[in-house]
């Protein structure tokens, strides 16, 4: 036997060496990516809606708004003749279909010879500039939408090519920046689905890179103060860090796009290998320390622990691809990746770490104090706590669960945009100037159908829009409001001196049909816009600033209900669509999908653990100290105020497939005690006395490499990070105290 391991670890060894080579050599394929699609529920009604939208108008986040600021005011010749020809050179941008500002607009003039325009900034004649911002003030329509109403800065509107990718995002912004140094524009704010890209991807490299050091610094730590032995910490380091470069190699062959969520993927690897290794490791030093040979100890670990610890990860793989019961498509990605990574940690770890501790000698090991002197004390105290207290430790957990429920009940789902923005950066500090100097970020889109028989272009449908415009610029959280309606009244203002009393619709049929007739001749580009081809749905678009999911809701729910009641619906129906009320609606799905995948994975780990330890009275206990965390962890929400969001859906996931580790390990062991003749008060004493101490050990790693996020500049993975690591703790308090007790009580 001793030849045959002999052998196989070497063959081992040789062959994760070559699979961390071909692991290596793909890491470069590795693709991040960040698209507000990524966060749609996958086969919802108003999807399929917004796919056919899109076909008719594009995507409604095609833009790009650079906003340019200038001390005292924009009102500088020096400082618009810069503008203007940045203005002028973003219209030979790459990827971008068309640019507007003030210092290219000009406002259409009908004269007794046709039309003609006249400027909105005379540049070249500073005594007009007091004259053109009354004017700018009077007409209302570019006031907090390509200036601010202090006029500080002037705004660059580019309308890009949809959907652009991570490279061509980079390009435009590059060229947008040099343009800006070229012209001497120093103070600008940018804000848009480019930019976003950027930033988002740039925040992705960066949170994997500092999560990956600092976790792999803070287990090293941990296992050298744990073991005191330099060679069995490289071991543990080496075969943690392996798995993580299979798993990253692994991602890249697959061809994987690595999300907003990839930064807790070093973290899971880590920690999760970590929980492995120490079972493995301290297992078989305990094993070497009583005598036994090193292949014979290895052989008998991995009967003791492999079995226990294959289980334990598949149940937390389990864990995680209950995500797959969420309606969203990033939420599903990271729940595979993560099932995937850990099978390969645990196929790492007994392949390679086995074969690597039985290359070590005996007395690298033996030399060392002994392994449980100190933790059994400890720990046989709880023990006997458990056993003196029993009443105590029940009316707790029952109070501990009330507590639970209430602050479940104080969850909200309010999530704001800019709170997922990473802290202090440049992306938040514009979004946020934006949000309070104009209409800001989130696209609104209403789509205004016409019934059977008429058309958006006629006169009377065109009078239902304009109440709904009318309606929607009364609500102060909406901004920047057009549609189909704004060329006929552009021209109604050029018919009538450029007065600004004059920008309305038409009152009269014959003059509607009148510039109706000027718009297809002269403004066709504009009007197709707004209307599509068959002239049977019209769009209305603005702008949405960041109040909050639910408070959205509301501004939805009353545009529904205005179109149902005040408008003529034998002439239109309305329908609000975009990508922000896609984004919204994950809040009506998050509780439901996490309910029903807590269940699936509840029922799949239950059958996995009726199998192996065939007791179904053992199944039920187990159940208890597994699904309080999952409470705790919903009542740390609501008690803190954190919004339910999509990204936080993951936390349930990772609570339920790694808490109940710690209670397999518990139960494996105090199950294999009884089988080996002992009594109940006897194995429990085995059980606190050899795996207490990995489980105390497991959970310290747990806690500190989640707290790791704390470090991420992303505030969703900072409230991850910290409700992660406070109810991986809970769990573990919850297996010594509660588990036992019920362990005496029921069986």
């Amino acid at each position: 036997m001793r030849f045959n391991l002999g052998f196989l670890k070497k063959i081992f060894i040789v062959l994760f060496i070559l699979l961390g080579v071909l692991a290596a050599s793909k890491l470069d394929e590795l693709k991040f990516s960040f698209d507000f699609s990524q966060f749609f529920p996958e086969e919802d009604p108003d999807l399929a809606f917004y796919d056919d939208y899109v076909e008719e108008f594009g995507t409604d986040d095609n833009f790009l708004l650079i906003a340019v600021k200038n001390d005292p005011d924009i009102f500088q010749q020096e400082f618009l003749n810069k503008f203007k020809s940045f203005s002028e050179e973003s219209k030979q941008f790459t990827h971008v279909l068309e640019s507007s500002s003030l210092t290219s607009l000009s406002y259409p003039l009908k004269t007794s010879f046709g039309y003609t325009t006249l400027p909105i900034i005379h540049i070249e004649d500073p005594s007009q500039y007091q004259k053109d911002w009354n004017k700018i003030q009077e007409d209302s329509l570019f006031v907090n939408v390509l200036v601010d109403q202090n006029k500080s800065s002037l705004v660059l509107a580019l309308q890009t090519e949809d959907n652009l990718d991570y490279k061509q995002s980079e390009l435009l912004l590059n060229a947008i920046r040099a343009s800006l140094k070229t012209n001497g524009l120093s103070e600008y704010h940018i804000l848009g689905r480019a930019f976003f890209y950027e930033a988002i991807v740039e925040m992705q490299k960066s949170e994997v890179l500092t999560t990956t050091i600092v976790a792999s610094i803070l287990v090293f730590i941990i296992l050298l103060l744990v073991y005191r032995s330099m060679p069995v910490v490289l071991i543990s380091v080496l075969s943690i860090a392996m798995s993580l470069l299979l798993f990253m190699g692994l991602l890249g062959w697959l061809g994987k796009e690595l999300n907003a969520m990839a930064a807790f993927y070093p973290v899971l690897m880590l920690i999760v290998g970590t929980s492995d290794v120490i079972h493995l490791t301290d297992s078989y030093i305990r094993k070497i320390q009583s005598g036994i040979s090193r292949y014979s100890a290895i052989t008998s670990s991995l009967k003791e622990v492999g079995m226990t610890t294959l289980l334990t990860s598949v149940t937390t793989a389990v864990g995680f691809v209950t995500l797959l019961s969420s309606r969203l498509v990033s939420i599903q990605e990271f729940g595979i990746n993560a099932a995937i990574g850990v099978i390969v940690a645990y196929v790492t770890v007994i392949f390679l770490t086995g074969s690597l501790l039985i290359s070590l000698r005996e007395k690298s090991l033996t030399g060392r104090k002994s392994i449980s002197e100190n933790w059994v004390t400890y720990l046989l105290k709880v023990n006997t706590f458990t056993k003196n207290y029993p009443k105590s430790i029940i009316a707790g957990t029952f109070i501990f669960t009330s507590l639970c429920f209430l602050g479940i009940y104080l969850i909200q789902t309010n999530q704001e945009l800019k709170n997922t923005l990473p802290a202090g950066s440049e992306i938040a500090t514009d979004f946020d100037y934006f949000q309070t100097n104009y209409a800001g970020f989130r696209p609104l889109e209403i789509a205004v159908m016409s019934t059977e028989g008429t058309k958006v272009t006629d006169f009377e449908t065109a009078q239902e829009i304009e109440k709904l415009t009318t309606y929607l610029k009364t609500i102060e959280s909406i901004g920047n409001v057009q549609s189909a309606n704004l060329p006929y009244k552009i021209f109604n203002k050029a018919n009538n001196l450029n007065s600004a009393s004059y920008f309305v619709l038409p009152d009269d049929k014959a003059t509607f049909l009148k510039y109706q007739k000027d718009t297809r001749k002269l403004a066709r580009k504009q009007l197709a816009k707004f209307i599509n081809e068959d002239e049977t749905v019209a769009r209305i678009n603005g702008r949405l600033q960041d109040i909050g999911t639910d408070k959205l809701k509301i501004v939805y729910t009353n545009i529904d209900n205005f179109s149902k009641t005040k408008l003529d619906t034998t002439l239109v129906k309305i329908k609000v669509t975009g990508k922000s009320i896609l984004l919204d609606k994950n809040s009506e799905y998050i509780r439901s999908s996490l309910l029903e995948g807590l269940l699936y994975g509840l029922l799949l780990i239950g059958i996995i653990m009726a199998f192996v330890f065939r007791d179904i009275k053992i199944f039920l206990i187990s159940l208890v100290p597994n699904v309080l965390p999952i409470l705790f962890a919903g009542g740390i929400l609501g008690f803190l105020g954190i919004p339910l969001e999509a990204s936080l859906s993951v936390v349930f996931a990772i609570v339920f497939g790694i808490a109940v580790d710690d209670t397999i390990h518990f139960l494996g062991k105090y199950k294999l005690g009884i089988s080996q003749g002992l009594d109940k008060e006897a194995a429990l004493e085995k059980t606190f006395a050899q795996t207490g101490r990995a489980l105390v050990i497991t959970t310290i790693i747990l806690f500190f490499g989640f707290m790791v996020m704390l470090f991420s500049i992303h505030q969703p993975s900072v409230t991850i990070g910290l409700i992660i690591s406070v109810t991986l703790v809970t769990a573990l308090i919850l297996d010594l105290l509660l588990l036992p007790v019920l362990l005496r009580k029921l069986l």
